[in-house]
C-alpha cells in the first residue's frame, strides 16, 4: 500500500526511463503492473510466470480457458515463443497498419495457464515506444489484457480505469497518463500453421 502511494505522489514526474526501470523490477518480482500499449492500457505480467499470470486472471475475474494475449518487441523475440511461424504470418504483420494479434499455434517458453487448450497463443509485436522498450528491457513476453473487469468496457484512456483494478495492481506506469483520445483493441487474427487464415477481430 505504502508502494502504491508513493506511486501517485510522484505521477508526473518521473523520466520515462525510470518508469519502465521501476516496472520491469515489478514483473521480475512477479508482480502486476497497468500500463500503456499499443492499443488501450494493459494489465501486464511476466509471460512465462504463471503464478503472475493466475493473479491476472484474478484482477478481471476472468475464465482461465479464455486465453490472453502477450506483447513482444521484435520478430526475434516472438520466435522464441512460437515454434515454426508460418511465412504468412510475416507477411502478414509486414503489411499492416492498425496493430495486430496475430493467434499462432505451437507456443512455447509461457505460461502454461496463458496457452489455451489447443496449443496456441494470441501475440503481438508492438511499436508503441513504452511498450517496445518495456519489453525490450524486460526481455521476456509481457501478458498484455486491457485493464477492466471481464465484460466491462475496455479503458481508452488511464482515467477510465476503475478503482478496482488501479488498487488491484503492483506498479501503476506514469507515462501516457495525460492522453485524452480514442485508442481502440487491436485486430485479431488466427494463423494456422498450414497457411490458415481466420480474422476474429477486425
Amino acid at each position: 500500500m505504502l508502494f502504491r502511494s508513493l506511486n501517485r505522489i510522484f505521477a508526473g514526474v518521473m523520466k520515462r526511463e525510470d518508469d519502465i526501470r521501476q516496472a520491469v523490477e515489478v514483473l521480475r518480482r512477479g508482480g502486476v503492473i497497468l500500463y500503456p500499449t499499443d492499443t488501450v492500457w494493459g494489465i501486464g505480467c511476466d509471460a512465462t510466470n504463471a503464478e503472475a499470470v493466475k493473479r491476472v486472471y484474478d484482477i478481471k475475474q476472468r475464465d482461465d480457458s479464455k486465453a490472453l494475449i502477450c506483447l513482444v518487441d521484435s520478430d526475434a523475440r516472438l520466435q522464441r515463443y512460437v515454434r515454426n511461424v508460418p511465412d504468412v504470418a510475416w507477411q502478414l504483420l509486414d503489411a499492416v497498419v492498425k496493430p495486430t494479434t496475430v493467434i499462432l499455434d505451437n507456443a512455447v517458453n509461457l505460461a502454461p495457464n496463458l496457452i489455451a487448450k489447443d496449443g496456441s497463443i494470441g501475440i503481438r509485436i508492438t511499436k508503441e515506444p513504452f511498450s517496445q522498450e518495456l519489453c525490450f528491457r524486460f526481455q521476456k513476453a509481457l501478458v498484455s489484457t486491457s485493464a477492466n473487469i471481464s465484460g466491462e468496457p475496455a479503458p481508452q484512456n488511464f482515467s477510465d480505469i476503475s478503482e478496482d483494478i488501479l488498487n488491484a495492481v503492483d506498479y501503476i506506469c506514469f507515462s501516457r497518463r495525460q492522453e485524452h483520445q480514442p485508442h481502440t483493441p487491436s485486430s485479431i487474427i488466427k494463423l494456422t500453421a498450414d497457411g490458415e487464415v481466420t480474422i476474429i477481430r477486425k
